[in-house]
């Protein structure tokens, strides 16, 4: 049997033209966006400003699924092994993706090779705040305080592993002091703890500490992350305050299951940095503590694999493990 050269393009031209009518008719029914995180954190808050939007220009349903636990590897199991139809997409958190791969030896999932990319959604910054008794006003003056007090000031975390723990890790490798850790089960009661006075500082996401910070109970000294925070342009950077370099933000982004056609991938991603423009998505997510991005998968991509370097070679200096 022959096949002329003009069979073979029209061939080519029907497998192309399939492909794009796939993409134009999803989604035919409703998407689960898995957040690996209970309701009223971060990541919830940004994944449900997300799916609302996406529901409006997709015409099919994005609901929340929480499925809080183990710092985000139940949600990310259950989209990993998710049927690759587009059906299924999580809002990715940093500690599931970038953290948990260099402080947990056997993970359920594959962070490298069983997600696609969607889009980074939105960075958010850690505020390094003070209990008003510390006398220190400056990062530079806290350094100095915590060489000359070495293995005294005290930090609270919301757990070993947590983003707070390791930007903790990565003060005082950069600033070369030593400060003790205090972990607890959840931010809730280390800040409790913090504003008791009963630590002395923490690397908490901004939501929570921030009307603290407002009503005079703790004293913010810095952001974490390289710029400054658009909501708070009066507190600066922990590199403007004399430790060059710091960088340690929290992140969320989009991902579906490694399989999901390339052009479910390509619509998802325009559809989603498209709403991440509009203004009032900007301001939502800045309240919740965060700056909308939007990006290409190649470039999400490429940032992920820059955080996960990053947090291997924190828990490696540090010598982090998880009890």
């Amino acid at each position: 049997m022959k096949i002329s050269l003009r069979g073979i393009a029209l061939l080519f031209a029907a497998i192309s033209v399939c492909g794009v009518a796939a993409a134009q008719s999803y989604p035919a029914r409703p998407v689960r966006m898995i957040i690996g995180f209970p309701p009223g954190g971060g990541t919830d808050i940004v994944g449900r400003i997300v799916a609302q939007k996406l529901t409006e220009v997709l015409g099919q349903q994005v609901v929340a699924d929480n499925r809080g636990g183990a710092s985000g590897q139940i949600a990310a199991e259950l989209t990993a092994k998710a049927p690759p139809d587009g059906y299924t997409v999580m809002m990715a958190h940093i500690a599931a993706i970038s953290i948990l791969p260099s402080l947990v030896p056997k993970l359920p999932y594959d962070p490298q090779k069983d997600f696609a990319p969607i889009s980074l959604v939105a960075i958010g910054p850690n505020l390094l705040v003070v209990h008003p008794s510390v006398p220190v006003k400056t990062v530079k003056e806290l350094v100095a305080l915590a060489k000359a007090r070495p293995g005294q000031l005290q930090y609270a975390s919301p757990g070993a592993g947590t983003v707070q723990h390791l930007a903790a890790e990565l003060f005082k490798l950069q600033a070369k002091v030593d400060m003790l850790h205090v972990p607890y089960k959840g931010s809730g009661q280390s800040i409790v703890d913090l504003i008791a006075g009963h630590v002395h500082l923490n690397f908490d996401s901004v939501p929570p500490v921030i009307n603290h910070v407002r009503s005079g109970k703790l004293r913010a000294l810095a952001v974490t992350s390289a710029k400054r925070f658009s909501l708070l342009p009066d507190i600066p950077t922990i590199t403007e305050g004399g430790v060059p370099g710091f960088d340690m933000s929290t992140w969320w982004g989009l991902v579906a299951p490694a399989a999901v056609s390339k052009d479910i991938i390509v619509r998802l991603q325009s559809e989603t940095v498209r709403l991440l423009r509009q203004p009032d998505v900007k301001e939502r997510i800045a309240f919740a503590g965060a700056e909308t991005v939007g990006n290409s998968p190649e470039e999400f991509a490429a940032f992920i694999r820059s955080e996960r370097a990053k947090y291997a070679k924190i828990v490696k200096e540090a010598n982090i493990k998880l009890e």
